[in-house]
């Protein structure tokens, strides 16, 4: 989650074969052989898991802020039944415990017990965070591989100041990207293994939420990443945005200038004493990651960087004329994401906002002018509390009409499906609730799509009902390019209109999106 105060081609360094298995793909064995060594993961009755597979070496010393780089070999069996290292982080706001161990690049790998001999399709799942926050061991894939058939990776990858440093001392365009680079060394690792797990290397779905959907717009940007995936889920982080996030202070968590980067990545330089230029880099890779998290506020604002080496150029622009890597995609947001950072605002600051507030904020954000056009748009009048009136301004503005935008953009191109998750009852997260409803906040249908630990999952019958309906969606689309199958209602392809499958426990439906959150309102505020 991310809290934004926060084909088959042989690429270079990839390989087009598989490893085989001690037993044929998908038998009940718990021991997989991959190219750096055998596997022991846990086998269930319906599924087997594998957890804490290192798919690069730990990049520590030289490494850091450096390309992934292969894993060590090893001899015998690796114990795989507990996830790997979170990558370096402070406490997350869901009560995720903070880590400062820099070998992190590990992944899991979660299997039907039987295949028949049949490679699956493979859903490979990037985590949300903001960038600087999560791990892949929160995501448990039960509910998609026993229901829909497929075969799930989930990986960490570098976050913050570690995977997302921008400094010309560090390799000049090439920096920056880290993460980014983890996870196209993770999809690699598929490419090359995954069919020893039952998997078809050839049938890869990237998916990603919040930093994840943002990364899976960067990867459909990046030129490097054609033909490691056939098609993409972008969940809660819209192509199109660029600079719409109502926190600039608190940094940007979407891709980023390289000139504004690396003049991040100087000031970070000198907090951390490391001034000389002849020697930056050795200096900066002496510092210690606790230092390091302190001084760049833990990570946040560390995205994404284009503008030469990975990215050269941004994905708002690549996915607006159509420099992307071309395959179907879903896209979609929840229907009330900003509650989610309006209500973690009020739980970490213990301040309930007030009609000040919601002014104050607004104003400072956009400007008095326009600031006063949305503040007679959205009167408090019309809402239980200021802290409703503020998210709701931002969801419409930084969210679901930069996703309307996304699906037009993506719509001209490739075959689109679009959604919004709209579960007014959505269950919230395991720690307090903020003083107001939260709706169907950013991250809430993940509990629906997976047995994620953050969230107490569906709690009412027709939320079950929701849950295997959208999970059938996901996992049909991974099988098909296209989500509809039997037992779902239809879901029509997106041609660009203002109308996105509404999926709520009251009923599956077609919405309109721009209506819903006033983006012809907005397009005379943002142009």
């Amino acid at each position: 989650m991310a809290l934004g105060l926060a084909i088959v081609v042989a690429t270079a360094g990839g390989a087009a074969a598989a490893t085989t298995t001690s037993g044929p793909a998908g038998a009940t064995d718990p021991v997989v052989r991959t190219d750096a060594g055998a596997v022991r993961g846990t086998v269930g009755t319906s599924h087997r898991t594998f957890q804490g597979i290192p798919y690069a070496a730990p990049p520590v010393g030289q490494l850091r802020w450096a390309a992934p780089q292969p894993p060590a070999a090893w001899s015998g069996v690796r114990d795989a039944t507990q996830p790997g290292n979170d990558c370096p982080q402070t406490d997350g706001f869901l009560g995720d415990p903070a880590s400062d161990t820099e070998d992190c690049l590990y992944l899991n790998v979660t299997t039907p017990s039987h295949t028949d001999g049949r490679k699956l399709p493979v859903v490979f799942f990037v985590h949300g965070g903001g960038f600087y926050s999560g791990s892949a061991r929160l995501y448990r894939a039960d509910p998609m591989v026993d229901r829909g058939d497929v075969v799930v990776v989930t990986a960490n990858y570098r976050l913050g100041v570690f995977g997302f440093l921008a400094d010309p001392a560090l390799g000049g365009d090439q920096s920056g990207n880290y993460g980014l680079q983890d996870q196209q060394a993770a999809l690699r690792w598929v490419q090359r293994n995954i069919a020893a797990f039952g998997g078809d290397p050839r049938d890869v779905t990237l998916v990603g939420e919040s930093a994840g959907s943002v990364s899976t717009c960067s990867q459909l940007a990046a030129p490097s990443s054609a033909g490691l995936f056939r098609r993409a889920v972008m969940q809660s982080g819209p192509c199109s945005v660029t600079t719409e996030w109502p926190y600039q202070d608190g940094g940007n968590w979407y891709p980023r200038p390289r000139a504004v980067a690396e003049q991040e990545g100087a000031a970070l330089a000198q907090r951390v004493g490391c001034t000389d230029p002849g020697t930056e880099a050795a200096c900066l890779r002496k510092v210690s990651p606790a230092t390091l998290l302190e001084a760049s506020a833990g990570g946040q604002g560390y995205g994404p960087v284009y503008g030469g080496g990975f990215l050269p150029i941004g994905p708002a622009q690549a996915i607006a004329t159509g420099q992307f890597t071309r395959v179907p995609v879903v896209v979609g947001t929840t229907r009330d994401e900003h509650r989610m950072f309006v209500g973690a605002i009020e739980l970490m600051s213990q301040h309930v906002a007030t009609a000040d507030d919601y002014r104050t904020e607004v104003e400072s954000v956009l400007g008095t002018a326009a600031g006063q056009r949305v503040l007679a748009e959205y009167p408090l009048a019309d809402y239980s509390s200021p802290s409703e009136a503020l998210a709701t301004v931002w969801t419409d503005r930084a969210w679901a009409c930069p996703a309307m935008s996304t699906d037009r953009a993506f719509a001209q191109y490739v075959p689109t499906y679009a959604y919004e998750f709209a579960d007014e009852q959505a269950p919230w997260t395991l720690g307090g609730a903020p003083s107001f409803p939260t709706g169907a906040f950013h991250a809430s249908e993940l509990q629906f799509l997976f047995d994620d630990e953050q969230f107490p999952g569906p709690a009412t019958a027709a939320e079950k009902r929701l849950s295997n309906q959208m999970v059938d969606y996901w996992t049909t689309f991974a099988h098909s390019s296209d989500p509809n199958g039997p037992g779902t209602p239809e879901w029509s392809r997106y041609h660009g209109s203002t109308m996105v499958q509404s999926l709520s426990p009251d009923g599956i439906r077609p919405v309109d999106l721009s209506s819903e959150h006033r983006c012809g309102f907005w397009a005379t505020i943002d142009g």
